[in-house]
């Protein structure tokens, strides 16, 4: 499976197109409420900028490392049992790129420079985890995932300073922490934790992630 290119960030930060401003939640298909970011000359005076710009473009890149991480997976696994599971957890990872791709714009935020290799590197992990079988790559999953959980919650409690200022900004943090912990057990639930070197598989997965997080939010 050839590797999918780097989304690109459509508006040029050059632009300075006027923004419309739609309502904070907006229904889909299955109950849940999609989150759609308020724009309209976004209320931006005040924002500790420096921390917002390294939360967005460290998310940004952590969603897009995610989506080729189960790209990856879906190569190796997509026509066997758990391709559906995979791929339903690969979908939500979509729209959760598509929402920081959209708040890169708003908020004028560069990506990381690391998008190219995190391009390649997620889509060998989610691969080589995948090799291992079925349960290798939902212990990536569950390695995965749990990171990012943790990682969001360290956000939600910095912005939590300040709830009114960063509203819809937690809203998106808090509903995509929702859905990665929802990826973590449904990891579980097939069995990742009878992957063999389980714990030494999940730790060393664990510290690229803490790695890559570190890397993503400065350059």
């Amino acid at each position: 499976m050839a590797a999918a290119a780097v989304p690109a960030v459509r508006c040029s930060l050059l632009q300075r197109r006027p923004l419309r401003c739609g309502s904070g939640l907006r229904p889909v298909p299955g109950g849940r409420a999609a989150l759609r970011l308020c724009s309209t000359r976004m209320e931006q005076e005040g924002i500790n900028k420096p921390v917002i710009d390294r939360i967005i473009r460290v998310d940004h890149a952590g969603e897009y490392g995610a989506n080729r991480i189960y790209a990856g997976q879906m190569a190796v696994l997509g026509r066997s049992s758990v391709g559906p599971v995979i791929q339903q957890m690969w979908n939500q990872e979509k729209v959760h790129l598509k929402k920081f791709n959209e708040l890169m714009v708003a908020y004028r935020v560069r990506p990381t420079v690391l998008l190219p290799f995190w391009n390649v590197a997620g889509f060998v992990l989610g691969a080589g985890s995948a090799l291992l079988g079925k349960k290798g790559a939902m212990a990536c999953t569950v390695a995965v995932e749990e990171s990012i959980s943790e990682h969001y919650n360290n956000q939600i409690r910095t912005l939590i300073e300040d709830p009114k200022k960063y509203k819809e900004l937690l809203q998106v943090i808090k509903q995509f922490r929702d859905e990665e912990q929802e990826h973590h057990d449904i990891g579980l639930e097939h069995d990742a934790e009878a992957t063999p070197a389980y714990s030494v598989l999940k730790t060393a997965i664990q510290l690229g992630c803490k790695a890559a997080i570190f890397l993503s939010e400065r350059i």
